[in-house]
This record gives structure tokens, sequence and C-alpha cells, in this order.
């Protein structure tokens, strides 16, 4: 097929199917159906073994920025349908999912001209945006990074100051995945601080060792500090498997490192599940923490950590009563506790039998293990 005065070349020699490139074959056509390829690089007699394609084929998720995954998804899904025709693949469409990830934002200085200005070549004036050296007035707005904006956060400049774990885990944390957010420097430095607060927990700062309130004995450990780990790690399980609730799985990270920093003991097994939660996410920090606590073999090759579903549920649960919508009082009960239950309980609370003075209840909505609702 020809594209851009250029040609491509699709052979069949006897007895093999294969892709051969000519020196004239354009950039984008190789880059079609380089995903076959990576499943077997090393075959020297046909693009990829019927083996390996059937193992892996076709791909779960194809992750791309709408600009690029247009185009790429377009010539790939071509590409693979040649192929599939061929013989060559045993699957009509290449991947079964696309999912287009959110853009960075930045802060961007352009003049009435439309040149663009870098961040330290401009100033602010009582408000009003000008460049340093000639004063001309430019307007800031919040736009996609690019080296054509002027506005790209250099990440290796980021990674020096804070490394590559503050910076992996920030930009899971600033929002779910297909989200364009803003880059916010203090963010960083937020994400930081909890991977400080993961070290502590580990490592007494004084002497290097393990934190002397670390036991080896499963049992030493506050009753509702061992529930939430097992909270955590079902919550972070979940999360994970959700490519845009990466986010969400981080302050379940988070919430236990808090609540484990003041516990008074806390057993080994606890740091040896919640190092495996925070592997996928701050990789570094939690080889150098697994090996610090006895570990020969890398945690990259840990099982997944299981939970306790007993242990999830909540054994009383606080849930506020509204009257006509607004709340009026608090009521706590076990968890489970049946529909009719709760709303004797709710009905019985002093507060709302005083906003129902003089009233006719009209109906009673219970939405379990959240809320109660009176209309009156």
């Amino acid at each position: 097929s020809r594209a851009d005065d250029e040609w491509m070349m699709v052979t069949l020699p006897d007895g093999r199917n294969g892709v051969r490139e000519t020196n004239t074959m354009p950039q984008w056509a190789g880059s079609c159906w380089y995903y076959l390829r990576y499943l077997d690089p090393d075959n020297e007699d046909r693009l990829v073994s019927e083996e390996a394609e059937r193992y892996w084929m076709p791909v779960d998720l194809y992750v791309g920025g709408a600009e690029h995954a247009v185009l790429h998804l377009l010539y790939a899904r071509f590409w693979h349908k040649v192929l599939y025709d061929c013989g060559v693949v045993s699957t009509k469409e290449p991947f079964y999912r696309l999912f287009n990830q959110g853009t960075i934002l930045k802060e961007s200085y352009v003049d009435n001209n439309g040149k663009y200005y870098l961040p330290e070549d401009v100033e602010s004036n009582d408000g009003n945006w000008q460049v340093k050296t000639t004063g001309m007035p430019v307007e800031t707005q919040m736009e996609k990074m690019s080296k054509s904006k002027l506005n790209v956060v250099n990440p290796e400049d980021v990674i020096a100051q804070y490394g590559a774990d503050s910076v992996r885990l920030y930009e899971l944390f600033i929002g779910p995945v297909s989200a364009s957010t803003p880059w916010q420097t203090s963010g960083v430095e937020g994400v930081y601080r909890f991977l400080h607060r993961t070290w502590r927990l580990v490592v007494d700062e004084g002497t290097g060792e393990r934190n002397p309130k670390i036991s080896d004995q499963p049992g030493e450990s506050e009753p509702e500090l061992w529930r939430l780990l097992h909270k955590t790690v079902k919550a972070v399980g979940e999360d994970s498997d959700e490519i845009d609730k990466m986010n969400t799985a981080i302050s379940h990270l988070m919430i236990f490192v808090n609540s484990a920093t003041q516990a008074k003991r806390i057993p080994m097994v606890c740091i040896d599940v919640f190092l495996r939660l925070l592997a996928p996410y701050a990789p570094h920090i939690a080889e150098e923490l697994w090996m610090r606590t006895g570990h020969t073999e890398l945690i990259a090759c840990a099982d997944w950590p299981e939970y306790d579903e007993a242990l999830c549920v909540d054994e009383m649960i606080t849930m506020p009563v509204q009257v006509n919508g607004k709340v009026r009082a608090q009521i706590e009960v076990a968890s489970g506790t049946d529909e009719a239950t709760v709303k004797l309980t709710a009905m019985d609370h002093p507060k709302i039998q005083e906003h129902m003075d003089g009233k006719d209840v009209r109906r009673v909505i219970v939405v379990p293990g959240r809320l109660v609702n009176v209309v009156v």
C-alpha cells in the first residue's frame, strides 16, 4: 500500500507468515505491529509464533492519550485485520479496551502576539503578569504541559529533589487517571512527607535499625489496627483493579500509616502486608524497607496479601438521622442491623422526637449503612 510517497510490503514466504520491512517503509507502519513482535522478539522464522500469539492476544487494556491513540489505534487495527486475513493472528481485534488518560496542566504565559514565555521570564505586578525585561503584559492560564507553551516541568529536576517514588505516587494521587489535573509542587511535597512517615514507621531514624515498637508477636496489636489492615488490603486491592481509582487506593495507604504511627505496638506481619500493598505504587522504598526487615527475595515476587472479610465489617456504624432532609441527630447501630430496628432506633432518639412534636410522620427512609431520613 502507498502512503506519503513511501512503500510498505507484507510478504508471505512459502510455509511462513511474516512481515518484511523495506528501506522505504514509512515509520508509522512499523509502529502498528510492534506489540506483536514484543511477544516473540527472537523468532527468526515468523513475526510471532502461533503459541505466543494465542497466549497473549488480544491486549486487555490499551492506554494512550486521545491525540496519539486515535491515529495509532486506527493504524494498528487496520494492520491487525490484514494479518488476521493472512492467518498470522487469531483475533480480529488487537485490543479489548481503550483508556485515554488525562493530561497534566500547568500555568502558561502568553502575550497578545501569541508568544509564550518561561515562568522565570515573567513576574506579577499587583496581580498583573508582565515580562520582566520589557514590562509587556501577558495572560496566564492553565494549559496542557507542552514544550511549545514553555510550561513543562522537567521530571528529572523533580526526581532529583523528591525521588522517583514521590513523582510516581503524586501523579497517581492527584486524581483519577482519566482526569486532567493541574500540577502542584506542594502536592509532591505532601506525598514525599507520606513516604517519610512510612520510612519512620519501619526504621528508627536514630539508630537506622528496625523501629523498636515493631513486634514479632502477631497478637501484639490494637484490635482496631488489625481490622484496619484487613480493610486496607481489601480497599487497595479493589481500587487497584480499576485504573481510575488508584488515587483512592493511595488514600487508604495513607490512612493506615497514620493509624499505625499512633499505635504503641505493631506486629511485623502488619508491616509485611502493608509493604506489599505499597510496592506497586512506590516500588523503590518498598523494596528497601522489605530488605531491611529481613527478607531476601524481592518484594516484587511476593504474593499479594489476602484479607479476612469478617474483619472488614465494622462492628458498630454511625448513621446520621435527617428530618425533612436536614441532619438532626446521629445514631449508632450494629453493622447489619435490620431496617425495622434502625427505624425504631432513629425514631426513639430525643432530638428526633423533638423535631417530630405535633407533626405527622409520612415516611421513614433507610439507606442501609448510611443514613435515615424521616419525612414529616
